[in-house]
C-alpha cells in the first residue's frame, strides 16, 4: 500500500495534542463505553488545564474528575470564519472556516459510519464561558504519522494498518478534511492508527479534495455510506453543519461510490472493528 503523501498543516492545527501518557485512572476509564464517555466530557469537573505545547491557539488540554474516574481532554474554542484565508503555500481558500463545531461534528460522523474506533469521543460543552469541543484524550500516544515517516518505521501488522490507513482517507475525503496532514495521524503504543482534529472539514466543494486518495474501501464503510441521506444528515449533525455542507457531503459520497463501483471487488476488503 502506498502511504498518503501528507501536506504541511495550512494552520497549524491540533498536532501533538494528545501526545503523552494519560492522566490517573487510565484502566477504569478505559472501561467506559463510547457512550459513558462521552457523559463524562460532558459532565466531570475540570480539576485542572495548561496551555498545549503544540497546536492552534483557543487549544487547552484538562483533566477532568467525576470522584471517581480521572481522564484527560483537549478542548478546542475556535470559531474562525473569514470571506479568504490565504495559507502558508499562497494559496487562497474562500469561505474559510476553522470551527470546533466540525469536531463534535466530525466525531457524530465517525459513529454513523461506523468508524469511531479509529478516533475520539467529541461532545460540545462550555469552557470558560465560551462554547467548544470537548475530546477524549488518547493515551499512550508514540508518535505522528510525521515522525513515522521521518524515521522510516514500518506498522508490525502492515495488513491492519493498511486497512486503518485506508478507511481514514475514505473518511477525512467524504467530509473534506483538507487539513488532514501528517500531524492529524497519531500512533499509539499498540501500532494502532488514530485520526483527530476536525476543525477545517466539512467544506462546500462537491468534488473531492484528493482523488488520489482513494485507493481501496471497507466494504461495511462503503454500504454505511450509501445509506446516508439529507434528513438523516441533517438530524445527526445539526446545528454543528449547515444544509448545504451536508448536501455538498452527499454530492462527495456520490462520487466515492462511484468510485469504488468502477474498481469492483478489488477495491473492497473488510475491516474489524479495533
Amino acid at each position: 500500500m502506498k502511504t498518503r503523501s501528507f501536506r504541511a498543516s495550512a494552520g497549524g492545527t491540533l498536532l501533538l495534542v494528545v501526545l503523552g501518557l494519560g492522566s490517573t485512572g487510565l484502566r477504569a476509564a478505559d472501561d467506559l463505553t463510547v457512550d459513558q464517555k462521552e457523559a463524562f466530557l460532558r459532565t466531570a469537573n475540570i480539576v485542572s488545564a495548561k496551555s498545549t505545547k503544540k497546536g492552534t491557539t483557543d487549544t487547552v488540554r484538562v483533566t477532568l474528575s467525576d470522584g471517581k474516574i480521572t481522564h484527560d481532554a483537549n478542548v478546542q474554542t475556535i470559531d474562525d470564519r473569514r470571506m479568504t484565508f490565504k495559507g502558508d503555500s499562497g494559496s487562497t481558500v474562500m469561505n474559510f472556516k476553522d470551527l470546533w463545531q466540525f469536531n463534535v461534528a466530525g466525531w457524530k460522523m465517525a459513529r454513523l459510519l461506523g468508524v469511531d474506533d479509529l478516533t475520539a469521543p467529541t461532545v460540545e460543552r462550555k469552557y470558560k464561558g465560551k462554547a467548544g469541543s470537548f475530546t477524549w484524550w488518547i493515551d499512550d500516544i508514540t508518535m505522528d504519522e510525521e515522525e513515522r515517516l521521518s524515521k522510516k518505521l514500518q506498522p508490525p501488522d502492515a495488513n491492519a494498518w493498511g486497512k486503518d490507513v485506508n478507511t481514514i482517507h475514505v473518511f477525512t475525503q467524504l467530509i473534506y478534511d483538507w487539513d488532514a496532514n501528517a500531524t492529524n495521524q497519531l500512533y499509539d503504543k499498540q501500532w494502532r492508527t488514530w485520526m483527530i482534529d476536525f476543525t477545517r472539514s466539512f467544506r462546500m466543494e462537491k468534488t473531492l479534495e484528493n482523488v488520489k486518495m482513494l485507493t481501496q474501501c471497507d466494504r461495511t464503510l462503503l454500504a454505511k455510506m450509501k445509506a446516508l441521506d439529507q434528513v438523516t444528515l441533517e438530524k445527526e449533525l445539526k446545528p454543528y453543519v449547515n444544509k448545504d455542507e451536508i448536501k455538498s457531503m452527499l454530492a462527495r459520497r456520490d462520487v466515492i461510490v462511484a468510485f469504488f463501483a468502477a474498481k469492483g471487488e478489488s477495491g473492497l476488503f473488510d475491516r474489524p472493528v479495533r
